[in-house]
């Protein structure tokens, strides 16, 4: 792997080595992006975005990012990452009530439940309740101090697994386990959890 990740930094048998890495790759992408999408109404399914992530990746290896992809290790965080965004994205995109997605607002609120029988929240939330959580959100973030553990955190919080945090930050993945034990000890000292 790490020739194809040389060939394809260097411009080299650019081809045949994403060629090589479409053959290796892309069909776990597209279980991983389709786990994401479970449950959700999402029109995109698991293939659109695997292709947008592995797309985006090869270009911007092209693009000389990634500087410190080195191994298949490596390769295989940064592609579950992008994979996972995209999936996101894709939900997101379609939730927006701009564009009359399958959960808008209005359907969101008058939804009874989803698959397993869990109760659907509304999409509003009270702006008492909303303000209330951002302020304990905020307080729970700056009793952590150091800037890596709050991202880490929002990280967490925004739903991203261990290894996607770990390529957003650049660590590896026991670092990020290590700093969310660490996060989690502050806040139960705190007397939150």
């Amino acid at each position: 792997m790490t020739v194809l990740l040389d060939q394809l930094k260097a411009g080299r048998n650019r081809d045949e080595a994403v060629g090589q890495l479409w053959e290796r790759y892309f069909a776990q992408l597209v279980e991983h992006a389709r786990r994401h999408l479970r449950f959700r109404r999402a029109a995109a399914d698991g293939e659109d975005a695997a292709l947008s992530a592995f797309d985006g990746f090869v270009r911007a290896v092209a693009a000389g990012k990634f500087p410190k992809l080195g191994d298949r290790d490596d390769l295989w965080q940064v592609l579950l990452m992008l994979t996972a965004n995209k999936a996101r994205n894709a939900v997101r995109d379609e939730n927006r009530l701009k564009r009359g997605g399958a959960f808008a607002a209005h359907e969101i609120a008058a939804a009874d439940s989803v698959p397993g029988g869990v109760p659907v929240a509304s999409a509003d939330p009270d702006p008492a309740e909303a303000a209330v959580l951002a302020e304990g959100a905020e307080r729970l973030l700056a009793a952590l101090g150091d800037a890596e553990l709050r991202r880490v955190a929002e990280l967490a919080l925004a739903g991203h697994t261990n290894v996607e945090t770990a390529a957003a930050i650049g660590k590896a993945v026991a670092s990020v386990e290590r700093k969310l034990r660490r996060i989690r000890e502050t806040w139960l000292n705190l007397g939150f959890g």
